[in-house]
């Protein structure tokens, strides 16, 4: 019975995800996540064009110039939703993630995890999950989502000096978050792209998702192998790198991206609703 209920949920993501042509679009404007704006009391046009002037004074030229690389920031925020399919480490799993408002819901053989907008559920089958739900309900997305969600609201942007990385010199950018932004509202990012290309190359980031602590013990991954998803340049495949004196030493791991879908098709919100089966997930 188990099984039969995680083949049905299955089912329902990927159809919600990649069935475009029988289920066209809506034709209104996305509202723009942009804070401070007013939506129900102007027009789609309006917003749009407001939201376009807070993106130019939110953001440096030279983030601009990198989210302009990867397809363009208006690209990305028409999309309501992304999915992918990835290796974990207990075998193949499916993210399912609605853009807007970043519900998300991952599914493996064993187990599914989502978030349905307030709280993160879990659900188990044959084997019980390894790891924290909370934690990873939505890390993969992050770290697939760039360099786009370093757009997301709440978050601050300092340029770093250059530094050779692997033989060659990146610019970097440095990004942190407001107190209470996300789960770890600590946790820093420093993205560097090549100076000529404007793309992103390598990502160093902390994690303080435990302790609630600032960290300066650095991870750090490679994007160097990117794919043309309607529009948007996203990573097919993404690799930690060993770390020695702070810097990136040599690859570690590499995880490959299949199946990736970006569309402006809305899903449903029963796609994240929690199953009968599935128990939240404390914090």
């Amino acid at each position: 019975m188990k099984k039969l209920i995680l083949l049905l949920s299955i089912i329902v993501s990927l159809t919600a995800c990649r069935d475009d042509k029988k289920n066209p679009p809506d034709t209104e404007m996305d509202t723009p996540r942009t804070e401070g704006l007013e939506n129900d009391t102007i027009d789609a046009t309006e917003a749009l064009e407001r939201s376009s002037a807070n993106e130019a004074k939110s953001y440096p030229v030279e983030l601009q110039s990198i989210f302009t690389a990867h397809g363009g920031l208006s690209n990305w925020k028409k999309m309501n939703n992304l999915c992918f399919e990835m290796k974990g480490k207990n075998g193949d799993e499916v993210h399912t993630v609605s853009l807007p408002d970043r519900k998300s819901k991952i599914e493996a053989k064993d187990w599914s995890i989502g978030y349905d907008g307030k709280d993160v559920w879990l659900l188990k089958h044959d084997l019980a999950y390894e790891g924290n739900p909370r934690f990873y309900h939505n890390l993969m997305f992050y770290f697939y989502a760039m360099p786009f969600v370093l757009a997301d609201p709440g978050t601050n942007y300092q340029a770093v000096e250059p530094a050779e990385l692997d033989g060659k010199m990146y610019n970097g950018y440095k990004v942190s978050y407001n107190d209470g932004v996300g789960d770890s509202s600590k946790d820093e990012y420093i993205l560097y792209f090549d100076p000529e290309t404007e793309r992103m190359t390598w990502l160093a980031y902390t994690v303080t998702f435990m302790d609630q602590k600032k960290s300066d013990d650095w991870h750090w991954i490679k994007y160097d192998k990117w794919q043309d998803v309607n529009g948007l340049q996203l990573p097919k495949k993404i690799t930690w790198w060993n770390v020695e004196n702070g810097k990136p030493h040599d690859e570690k791991m590499d995880i490959k991206f299949d199946k990736i879908t970006a569309t402006e098709t809305k899903l449903d919100p029963s796609v994240f609703k929690k199953p009968a089966e599935a128990e939240y997930v404390k914090a």
